[in-house]
């Protein structure tokens, strides 16, 4: 009887490529991902009983805590605004950047003062608990799709919840890091019931990538 297939969500971009070298190095291949021209959803490979698919980063913890896949590598800060139930296995060590509070330089007075501030960000979820349950600081929370920077700039918003990674994009706008509310990464989380009902594999799974680490 053949093995049940385990199957990997990986976050589309630049993520999936660094996870498919890090799974190449823990001995977990696919080649047919390799192809960037291709319009399969599904990638499989048979010998090794895997299937593969690409999903927008906010999707992938769905995925894992419903079953329609087993694995998932996707960042920290996704994790933290989803909230999903699903097991965080393994911190993967690379789309290193950091969850910040920034704004205009003027804007560190509000935030030392915590008076009543506008809060603009693509996280709602997390800055709210920053905001309300580490700082108990009341804000109006607005939650933005595209380019968070332009708050403060506009005077949407006193100040922004965002990733950063190099800053340059902050700088060229005259905004700065103001508080750092936590370091992010990418994540490989599993499934509950997966992790309860194909142990033996994942866990082999889960060993390979550490070795690979």
């Amino acid at each position: 009887m053949n093995k049940r297939f385990l199957t990997f969500a990986l976050a589309k971009g630049r993520m999936a490529y660094t996870a498919m070298d890090l799974l190449e190095k823990a001995g977990i291949h696919c080649e047919e991902m390799r192809d960037r021209n291709s319009r399969k959803l599904v990638f499989v490979n048979e010998e090794l009983g895997l299937r593969f698919f690409l999903a927008k980063s906010p999707d992938v913890p769905t995925y894992v805590e419903y079953g329609a896949a087993d694995f998932g590598i996707v960042g920290k800060d996704i994790l933290m605004e989803e909230g999903r139930r699903v097991y965080e296995v393994l911190d993967l060590d690379f789309g290193k950047c950091a969850m910040c509070v920034c704004g205009l330089p003027s804007a560190k007075e509000l935030l030392c003062h915590h008076e009543f501030i506008r809060v603009g960000t693509k996280y709602p979820h997390i800055a709210k608990d920053y905001f309300f349950n580490k700082k108990h600081q009341t804000v109006d929370i607005i939650k933005l799709n595209g380019s968070v920077e332009l708050g403060p700039l506009v005077e949407l918003a006193d100040v922004i919840v965002d990733l950063v990674e190099t800053g340059s994009t902050l700088r060229d706008n005259g905004l700065v890091i103001l508080e750092e509310i936590c370091q992010v990464s990418a994540r490989l989380i599993v499934n509950q019931v997966s992790m309860q009902m194909n142990s033996e594999r994942i866990k082999q799974i889960i060993s390979a990538m550490k070795e690979a680490l």
